[in-house]
């Protein structure tokens, strides 16, 4: 069987965490999603990301996901956990379990709502450094937190460094680039252009749904602008609720998944689901993850 690196394949998906009618995690589906992905020619998962929802996820679930991830995917895979979080004691003890685990990396955030101080955060992060492959998750939208180039500068020094998944913007990547720090893009509607200028590639939300034109977006320079322009409508509709209400929505609406949410998450209204299921159906049936896109009943547990 092949064994991939974080490094091969520009092309990375976040994937979405499956509920089943309970709201536990459905196995089923999820082993179902990782096939689709290496189908696709995806060569890299984040599991437990912010669109696979590992702030709702116990630190049993995660754990679990990530060992069910590395097992059922048979080395095709390198997966990725996202085992970050504000305390530094505790992010320690999950992501030497992450490791131990399968993972063959982390992602990690700094630490959010009680924030630290610039040394603070080269301290968490450099602790973190040492338990093996890292990439750093600078994402200020969500965190008010911005790590900026001179902080990762100083953590690219480290063995374990691999790159940055940055959020700040075209400007960041450029930045970033300047100071010979590998990144992949964290918002897919910038990925085609920090491809261009020489990112590693991007963790996509939108591979959830369309996995094999990520992978064409990020490795086919050739047809890339013509696909960004197909894929724009797509692009800005999952922008239209904080991820990943849009995603699951429509991986709902394909069949891929249960219509099943758990709180503090609700699908998209009726409308926005009408607005959804017209952008879907400009895509061939061969292309989506799941089937004919139509309406559906949710549900959401606690």
């Amino acid at each position: 069987m092949p064994e991939f690196s974080v490094l091969d394949g520009a092309a990375v998906t976040a994937l979405i965490t499956p509920y089943g009618s309970s709201g536990d995690i459905d196995y089923h589906t999820f082993r179902k999603l990782l096939m689709r992905q290496i189908q696709a020619g995806i060569k890299s998962v984040v599991v437990g990301g912010t669109t696979g929802e590992g702030h709702l996820l116990s630190d049993i679930e995660l754990l679990e996901l990530i060992k069910f991830s590395v097992r059922e995917s048979e080395s095709q895979l390198a997966v990725i956990g996202n085992t970050s979080g504000l305390c530094t004691r505790k992010v320690i003890e999950r992501t030497k379990a992450g490791f131990e685990a399968g993972m063959v990396a982390t992602l990690q955030v700094a630490p959010y709502y009680g924030k630290t101080s610039r040394q603070g955060r080269a301290e968490h992060l450099g602790r973190l450094l040492e338990l093996g492959p890292s990439i750093i998750y600078n994402v200020p939208a969500r965190t008010h937190v911005d790590l900026e180039p001179s902080e990762i500068l100083h953590l690219a020094g480290h063995r374990n460094f691999i790159g940055v998944k940055e959020c700040a913007g075209v400007d960041r990547m450029k930045l970033l680039l300047t100071n010979g720090i590998c990144f992949w893009s964290g918002n897919d509607d910038q990925a085609r252009q920090g491809r261009l200028l020489g990112s590693n590639g991007m963790i996509s939300v939108i591979g959830n749904i369309l996995p094999e034109a990520t992978v064409a977006l990020m490795e086919h320079q050739e047809i890339s602008q013509k696909l960004q322009v197909t894929l724009e409508p797509l692009l800005e509709f999952l922008g239209c609720e904080p991820n990943p209400i849009p995603v699951k929505t429509l991986l709902a609406m394909t069949g891929a998944i249960q219509p099943v949410f758990r709180l503090p998450y609700v699908p998209l209204t009726k409308e926005q689901m009408r607005q959804g299921l017209e952008i879907l159906t400009k895509f061939s049936l061969e292309s989506l993850v799941g089937e004919s896109p139509r309406f559906v009943d949710f549900k959401v547990v606690i």
